[in-house]
């Protein structure tokens, strides 16, 4: 059975993971190109890397919950993707 997850997430100033417990899905992240600034997705080595609005990228079996992110308030990003 497939699992769809549509989502979106109002970013803040301080990092905040993209599931509060394990998530495994296959989805593509996106910063919406009305952001008024970039976003930061803290990398796996802790640094931080900066997504531009607009900029999107997939992810294959990916944890949500080990994925952070901070930006500037009302900034957005949107996750789709599912299990399959």
């Amino acid at each position: 059975m497939n699992n769809v997850l549509m989502r979106t997430i109002d970013v803040t100033q301080n990092y905040t993971p993209l599931a509060s417990s394990r998530t495994v899905l296959t989805v593509t992240i996106s910063a919406l190109p009305t952001n008024t600034g970039n976003v930061s997705f803290k990398a796996d080595d802790g640094s931080d890397v900066p997504w531009v609005p607009g900029e999107w990228h997939k992810f294959y079996s990916v944890d949500l919950a080990e994925l952070e992110v901070k930006g500037s308030p009302g900034d957005v990003i949107t996750i789709i993707g599912g299990t399959w």
